[in-house]
């Protein structure tokens, strides 16, 4: 039998929450410019319309890291696994690493101790969808369009099975 697909947070929520943590985003980085670190695959959508929602006076900047920890399955496998480095330094930059959802928080654990090593001046992250009662490792997420409870969402670049990233809208995959 096919998954089904049921929708969470319709696509209009969505971009009103963008638009007010991009307005949020641009006052807290006024008169300086932001390194914007997306976390492929599925960060991408969500960097892409985040960074259109910046303030047009501070200069933005992107990186992108390919980090693992899920394979082709539906929840962490526990090990983080950097697949794509980035290519330039962060060192003396203000990054803001961008993420689609925060689970555990091990991946972006990781990931934060081996950027914050790499001397930016500072280190900030934002997230589309948190979900706090998974974490296992503690994260600061400095910027959260939604909370969600433990369910397994598709749609704004998360996927199943490489699936389903392209839906504008954040769906739970009923199995």
């Amino acid at each position: 039998m096919a998954e089904r697909i049921i929708t969470m947070i319709p696509e209009e929520k969505i971009e009103q929450r963008v638009r007010e943590i991009g307005e949020e985003i641009s006052r807290d980085y006024m008169g300086k410019s932001v390194h914007m670190i997306c976390v492929l695959k599925g960060g991408v959508y969500f960097m892409t319309d985040l960074s259109k929602r910046i303030d047009e006076s501070i200069p933005v900047s992107m990186g992108f890291m390919s980090v693992s920890s899920y394979g082709d399955g539906t929840s962490s496998s526990g090990i983080v696994k950097i697949e794509k480095d980035l290519n330039e330094s962060i060192e003396g930059k203000d990054v803001l690493i961008v993420e689609d959802i925060i689970d555990s928080g091990r991946t972006l654990s990781y990931l934060m101790k081996i950027l914050s090593a790499r001397k930016p001046a500072s280190l900030k992250l934002c997230t589309l969808l948190d979900k706090p009662d998974r974490r296992v490792t503690d994260v600061k997420v400095d910027y959260c369009a939604f909370e969600i409870e433990d369910k397994f969402v598709v749609g704004c670049g998360m996927d199943y099975k490489q699936r389903y990233r392209n839906l504008p809208y954040i769906g739970e995959v009923v199995l």
